[in-house]
């Protein structure tokens, strides 16, 4: 019987590197796979890419499996930031990973990787898939603090049933551990955060180069104009730091917040305090619905959600609004729902789906 021939998205990092490590250990042939997603030719000093295949052909060379490299750019570029711009432009504040995963690692690279002769393709998330009821359900790593889950809410049966996620019942630490005793020059590699493509350069300076800089009125939830904004796009909701209006201690004395935008008259809305009434609500309605089933789940549904990816679930009801919309009622007040984030909802540990915010109300 032939082995089965997987695809290991390698990223340089210590998850992907055991992932690889992992797969060969229980015997299948493993081919490691490079993808470029960003054009970082005249970005010297802020992308990460180079030393990142450096890293990658380390590990390969390592394990003794091959290094396929592809480019991406293009995919990129048409399926995930040109929607991240989009929703800059309106006044939101995407997250591009969870539409890389869905695009990129999981449409593109999986299509690539069919078309090298692979059975099925993986990736170093913490994630873990089990059959349950007929269909390949999603759960949560389990480690619950590096769990990534909420990143892959928008996999659909297809591509969870080609994928694995060798690492999902590993904890970090036995990950860097497994890792080194293999030799493996990424074991002690820090984590990547923040999003890819921007690396270490300054937010402002890179959206700055992709839409126009418009400054406006920053006002008070009261009406007192308080100082000028350079632009909404650099501004989300619960922001404190960067908005130049640190000297203004009227009122409660306490740091300002955003608590809102106007789009209309491009006025960024303020308000004093970590705990004002205008940066908390209990509802929000979410669009882009994905469900790992195919399906959305029978309404209204007693269930966990979360707003931000280091949130902890939060218990709520989710309740039909119409074919494309659903409305989620939270038990609790929620602080910063920020439209343009994913909300990605729970039952215990399987993840059952989500969509994307577009507004919050009490």
């Amino acid at each position: 019987m032939p082995t089965t021939r997987i695809f290991v998205g390698l990223s340089g990092g210590v998850d992907s590197s055991v992932a690889a490590l992992l797969l060969l250990e229980q015997g299948f042939e493993v081919h490691g796979v490079f993808m470029k997603n960003w054009e970082d030719t005249y970005e010297v000093g802020y992308c990460t890419g180079a030393d990142d295949l450096e890293d990658a052909r380390a590990v390969c060379k390592t394990l003794g499996i091959p290094l396929h490299q592809v480019n991406f750019t293009a995919e990129y570029q048409e399926r995930v930031f040109h929607n991240f711009l989009n929703e800059y432009r309106s006044g939101r504040t995407p997250n591009p990973d969870t539409l890389c995963n869905t695009e990129i690692k999981f449409r593109a690279f999986l299509e690539h990787a069919r078309r090298l002769g692979a059975d099925r393709i993986a990736t170093g998330h913490y994630a873990r898939t089990i059959m349950q009821d007929e269909h390949l359900n999603l759960f949560k790593g389990c480690d619950h603090n590096k769990d990534q889950s909420y990143f892959l809410y928008g996999l659909n049966q297809a591509q969870l049933a080609s994928t694995i996620f060798p690492v999902g019942d590993f904890s970090k630490a036995r990950v860097r551990a497994h890792a080194a005793s293999a030799n493996l020059i990424t074991h002690a590699k820090k984590s990547s955060t923040g999003i890819c493509f921007i690396g270490k350069r300054p937010f402002r300076e890179f959206l700055s180069r992709y839409l126009p800089i418009q400054p406006g009125p920053i006002y008070s939830t009261e009406g007192t104009l308080l100082g000028e904004h350079s632009g909404l796009m650099f501004h989300t909701i619960g922001q404190r730091t960067g908005l130049g209006i640190g000297g203004q201690r009227n009122g409660s004395g306490e740091p300002w917040y955003v608590v809102g935008k106007d789009l209309v008259q491009n006025a960024l809305l303020v308000a004093q305090g970590c705990y004002h009434r205008y940066l908390f609500h209990r509802q929000l309605q979410a669009s882009q619905l994905k469900w790992i089933i195919g399906h959305p789940p029978k309404l209204p549904l007693r269930c966990h959600a979360k707003i931000r990816y280091r949130q902890s679930d939060q218990p709520c009801v989710l309740e039909s609004h119409h074919d494309t919309n659903i409305t989620v009622r939270f038990d609790e007040l929620q602080r910063a729902i920020t439209p343009g984030q994913a909300v990605v909802f729970y039952s215990s540990d399987k993840c059952l789906g989500g969509g994307i915010i577009d507004l919050a109300y009490d």
